[in-house]
């Protein structure tokens, strides 16, 4: 497939993988994307997983029709983009391989001492392949400390490694907002302000296309793409909305949530609900980003907070959660404590806004239950 007229797509789909990072649900599976731009000198840009290794050194034989890479420039060292790094070497053993200083410490702890052809690049260094030019951008820890991009002078295109990508292999027909969203929360989302630095970097080159390392080549309206990273970065909420997850043993705190989902529904408020016991916990967490408010609905288990929902905060914390309103639904036969305990979490986070109203369920949800239920409801509507 051809990117432009001198730049052709080697990657692979993937769709017999069924966690992205061993944890992330991925139904319908991930491209790893690796490009080639050929000119007077042949640069291969990135390798694959090591599942698709063999597929992508046919396509990568196949581009060259007959010719021999010269470079193998190296953006990301994560293994579902390096793992085939040495079996390139072994096949095209001339080509040199191109990175910065942080490239070959990492990758010599992955492959040993093996690199004898590289080529190592600075921030704003250039490699010229012929009428092609290939500035590099350094885009460290997003979301590895090596990262790096590279811009492709003559024909404006970006090489923007994990940025910009998504979950679902290439001829899955979905929306990219959703699952772009998805892995950039689950995935870069703590790293908020090294993403701002590096798209204000990018706000100074002019882009056509953008070629992430998952995911689709973006070449209309990138407005929308970068606008989207740029609100996601700045951890502001993307749509007003209440996202309401649950904890739940024997369905009296679902009954309490649902509840408040219908009565916010009912005031035209756009809810998302989620059973935390039982849904993808990365939708879970990426409804908590997208939406500007966010309900908390927990048993008190062992005094303490039911595992899940401890799991759930503890992943928006590590995601650097904040400015959000946040509301908490207790339950507790005898001595609720899970508001208070979810409270404390949240207070280290930045930004937060608390309702004030509080649901308190003793066992059952019951006449008083209700009435703070329509409390919340009307506050949050407001």
């Amino acid at each position: 497939m051809n990117i432009t007229e001198n730049i052709k797509y080697i990657g692979v789909n993937d769709k017999t993988i069924d966690l992205f990072e061993g944890q992330y649900e991925v139904p319908n599976g991930v491209s790893y994307n690796s490009y080639m731009i050929v000119d007077q000198k042949i640069a291969v840009m990135d390798t694959v997983d090591v599942r698709k290794t063999e597929e992508w050194l046919d396509n990568v034989e196949i581009a060259l029709c007959g010719r021999v890479p010269d470079y193998l420039v190296v953006s990301h060292m994560e293994p579902d983009h390096s793992a085939s790094l040495k079996a390139f070497m072994q096949k095209y053993p001339s080509a040199t391989i191109v990175g910065n200083e942080k490239t070959f410490n990492i990758a010599e702890r992955f492959f040993g001492d093996i690199f004898k052809n590289k080529h190592v690049v600075k921030d704003g260094d250039e490699l010229v392949l012929g009428a092609h030019t290939l500035k590099f951008v350094f885009a460290p820890m997003v979301h590895w400390p090596e990262v790096m991009f590279s811009y492709e002078l003559s024909e404006k295109v970006l090489f923007s490694a994990d940025a910009f990508g998504k979950f679902g292999a290439l001829d899955c027909d979905e929306d990219w907002t959703c699952e772009a969203r998805r892995y950039y929360f689950n995935i870069v989302g703590k790293y908020g302000a090294t993403v701002q630095s590096v798209l204000k970097k990018a706000a100074a080159l002019d882009i056509k296309i953008v070629c992430p390392l998952h995911g689709p080549v973006l070449s209309e309206n990138l407005d929308y793409y970068i606008g989207k990273y740029n609100v996601w970065s700045s951890y502001l909420p993307e749509d007003k909305g209440v996202t309401v997850a649950y904890a739940s043993i024997y369905g009296n705190t679902k009954t309490a949530a649902e509840k408040l989902a219908v009565e916010l529904e009912n005031k035209g408020v756009k809810v998302s609900l989620f059973d935390l016991a039982r849904c993808d916990l990365a939708e879970a967490v990426e409804d908590a980003f997208r939406y500007d408010k966010l309900v908390l609905a927990s048993i008190t288990y062992d005094g303490g907070i039911m595992p899940v929902m401890e799991d759930f905060i503890n992943h928006l914390k590590i995601k650097n959660y904040q400015n959000r309103t946040v509301a908490f639904m207790e339950n507790g036969s005898w001595a609720p404590m899970s508001g208070k305990l979810m409270r404390a979490s949240f207070e280290a986070m930045k930004n937060i806004t608390f309702a004030e109203s509080v649901v308190t369920v003793k066992s059952a949800v019951e006449a008083q239950a209700e009435q703070q239920i329509t409390a919340l409801a009307t506050e949050l509507s407001k």
